[in-house]
C-alpha cells in the first residue's frame, strides 16, 4: 500500500528530526505522575538542547582527534538512518534492497565512534562503561537483525531484498491473522533491543550516577555544551527511529493516509507512554542478568524466523 501521491517521502525525517525530543519529555511525564509529580514540561529536552548549545566545550589535553569526532560522527550515523525508517503512510526518503542491513551497521557506527571517544579519554571508568556498551550490543544486535528478516520474509517473501520501506508497507491486518504469533515474537524481541539500546530501564537509567551501575551515561561524562547536546539528541532520534520499528511491526496500515499517520503518531507516543510505565514499575535487572534478557529476545527473535520458514 502506498500514499506516495498524497505525502513526501521525506515526512518520516521530519517528523523524527522535530519529535524526537519530545519522546523523551513523555516519558518524564509518565514517570513522573506514576511518582506523584507534577514532572518537567513536555518541552524540556528542546530547552536542555538549547542550552547545551549556547554552552562551550572544554577538552581534556590528553584526548585527540577522536574524542571531538566521537559525538559528531554517531549524530551523523543517527541521522543518515533517519533517511532509512519508512513512517505511517510514507516511504523512506532513501530505501533499497537491504537497507535493515546498513540501518543496523549505521547504530554500530554511532556506537564505535562514541566507544572510541570514551577510550580516548584513558579513564578506566569510562573503558568500564564502554566495555559494557560493547557486550550488551553484541548480544542486541542479533535480535533485532533476526527479528527484521522474520517480518520481512512474512511481508514480502524476501523478494523485495529486505527492505524496510518494503516491509513497513505490507504489514496489515490480514498479516496479523496469518502470522500473528510471529509479529508478536518480533515486536517483543524489537522492544527488549529498544529498551536496551536506547539506555532504558531495566537494563540502564540514563538518569543514574552511581558508578557500578552506569552503561551509556558514564561514556559521556567528559562531554559538555555542544558535544553533550549531539549525544543527547542523537539518543533521541535512536529511541524515535527504533519506536517506529515496533509501531511498523505491530500497527497494521490504515486505508486512508491521514488516518494512517494519525495511528502511527499515536502508538509512537503511547509507545513512549509503555517505556515510561516500565520504567516506573520495575527496577533495574542487576548487570549479570542484562545479557539473559537480550539473548531472550534474540531467542524470540529466532522462533519468529523459524515459525515463518514453517508456515
Amino acid at each position: 500500500m502506498s500514499h506516495a501521491n498524497e505525502f513526501s517521502s521525506f515526512f518520516p525525517a521530519v517528523f523524527a528530526l522535530l519529535l524526537a525530543p519530545l519522546l523523551l519529555g513523555v516519558i518524564n511525564r509518565t514517570k513522573a505522575a506514576f511518582g506523584g509529580r507534577c514532572g518537567p514540561p513536555l518541552l524540556q529536552p528542546y530547552y536542555d538542547l538549547r542550552k547545551l548549545l549556547g554552552k562551550g566545550a572544554v577538552y581534556s589535553r590528553t584526548t585527540s582527534w577522536v574524542f571531538r569526532a566521537g559525538p559528531i560522527v554517531a549524530l551523523a550515523a543517527t541521522v543518515a538512518a533517519v533517511l532509512l525508517v519508512p513512517f505511517g503512510p510514507c516511504g523512506a526518503p532513501l530505501h533499497f534492497a537491504g537497507d535493515l542491513v546498513l540501518f543496523a551497521y549505521l547504530f554500530g557506527l554511532a556506537r564505535f565512534f562514541t566507544v572510541a571517544a570514551a577510550l580516548d579519554t584513558g579513564s578506566a571508568f569510562e573503558g568500564m562503561g564502554a566495555s559494557r556498551e560493547v557486550f550488551f550490543s553484541a548480544l542486541a544486535e542479533p535480535a533485532l537483525l533476526l527479528g527484521l528478516v522474520a517480518v520481512a520474509k512474512a511481508t514480502i517473501g524476501g523478494a523485495g531484498g529486505f527492505e524496510l520501506t518494503g516491509l513497513h508497507q505490507h504489514v496489515s491486518g490480514a498479516l496479523w491473522l496469518d502470522a500473528g504469533l510471529v509479529l508478536l515474537f518480533v515486536a517483543v524481541a524489537l522492544f527488549l533491543v529498544l529498551l536496551a539500546e536506547c539506555s532504558r530501564i531495566p537494563v540502564d537509567d540514563p538518569n543514574t550516577h552511581l558508578e557500578l551501575t552506569m552503561i551509556h551515561e558514564v561514556m559521556v561524562l567528559d562531554h559538555g555544551g555542544p558535544d553533550l547536546a549531539y549525544i543527547v539528541y542523537g539518543a533521541a532520534l535512536k529511541l524515535w527511529l527504533l519506536s517506529a520499528l515496533v509501531v511498523s511491526v505491530v500497527v497494521p496500515r490504515a486505508p486512508h493516509p491521514w488516518l494512517d499517520l494519525g495511528v502511527s503518531l499515536a502508538s509512537v507516543f503511547g509507545l513512549a507512554v509503555v517505556i515510561g510505565v516500565v520504567e516506573s514499575s520495575m527496577a533495574r535487572l542487576r548487570l549479570t542478568r542484562v545479557p539473559q534478557l537480550l539473548v531472550g529476545a534474540a531467542v524470540l527473535a529466532v522462533l519468529a524466523l523459524v515459525l515463518e520458514s514453517h508456515t
